[in-house]
């Protein structure tokens, strides 16, 4: 359940509102953005609407009442406040509120409303290379054999973490999965990922071979006589959550031997990418496959596909 607003939390003027909303609308309409991503725009531009409140260079307070602060804002302003950013959240965070921005003030340079975008000068701060928690294939082998297949729920189990770790998805399309994006001949799933971006995620033949073996065996006894177009079930006839899978991989962890801290679907997509690289797979080939628009979302990878080409260099090149 998410916190209520603070009726007392200070807002951006009416002005500045109505910019935000007109940006987020036409993110909505001309991106087809996630709701996730355009709530994290609008935040993002709120707190930059607060700051230019409360600072010095602002104009004048019967000015401001009446005037859209957003598009006045220059080269100075807009360095000061990530300045300000840099000393109350993370590297990652200020890396966002600065896409924020870049993309704001690009929408509107193209529409005329400006003459130079303001953020040219500004430099995306440096994030420290992460990686989720990391998980071997032997784990992955684990927690596959974890769930009861002699059960309906155990062998819909096994056949979502099947599907998860063989194709890379995101917990969000896994569970939005619908019969009819399941093409067994191809062996393939439709994906309509984030931004509504379709793209076609391979399933591999054990994958396969578990939905099959779920939605001739399985699928039917869960529902007992409901009808649902999802992939993945529950009792009550819809389809599954991503908190109710959450859970199941938690209690899956468990009884694999797998310290829960350690597991999460967020991990098996990354368990997806680190073991596809680790057995030579290209760097591009693993952005389509997770649905990455951009390869630098990719690039936590690249130390692990460096790694790899140490090691067969150690072990192939007569100086290795």
């Amino acid at each position: 359940m998410s916190a209520k607003a603070d009726p007392d939390a200070p807002t951006p003027s009416p002005a500045d509102r109505e910019e935000i909303d007109a940006f987020c609308d036409a993110l909505w309409l001309e991106d087809g953005l996630a709701r996730a991503s355009l709530a994290s725009y609008r935040s993002d531009l709120q707190q930059l609407a607060l700051w230019l409140a409360r600072s010095d260079e602002t104009p004048a307070a019967k000015e401001r009442s009446t005037r859209a602060l957003l598009p006045q804002a220059d080269a100075a302003r807009l360095t000061r406040f990530v300045a300000d950013l840099s000393h109350r959240v993370a590297p990652a965070s200020q890396a966002r509120y600065v896409s924020s921005l870049r993309r704001y003030y690009r929408f509107l340079l193209a529409r005329g409303r400006i003459g130079e975008d303001p953020t040219l000068q500004i430099t995306q701060p440096l994030k420290p290379g992460r990686l989720p928690k990391a998980i071997s294939e032997t784990q992955v082998d684990d927690l596959l054999g974890a769930p009861d297949v002699d059960t309906p729920l155990g062998l819909r189990d096994r056949a979502m973490i099947e599907t998860i770790y063989a194709s890379g998805l995101r917990v969000s399309e896994l569970v939005g999965l619908t019969l009819n994006e399941v093409s067994f001949d191809m062996g393939v799933v439709r994906i309509f990922g984030k931004g509504a971006k379709e793209r076609l995620a391979p399933l591999g033949e054990q994958a396969v071979d578990w939905l099959r073996r779920y939605l001739a065996e399985a699928r039917p006894d869960i529902l007992n006589g409901q009808r649902s177009n999802a992939l993945f079930v529950t009792a009550r006839g819809g389809a599954m959550t991503r908190q109710q899978f959450w859970n199941l991989i938690k209690r899956y962890a468990r009884i694999a031997g797998i310290a829960e801290e350690r597991l999460s679907p967020h991990v098996l997509r990354h368990a997806f990418a680190t073991h596809l690289l680790n057995h030579g797979a290209d760097l591009r080939v693993v952005q389509l496959l997770l649905g990455h628009a951009d390869i630098s979302t990719t690039q936590i990878y690249t130390h692990i596909a460096s790694e790899r080409l140490k090691s067969l260099h150690a072990k192939h090149h007569p100086r290795g």
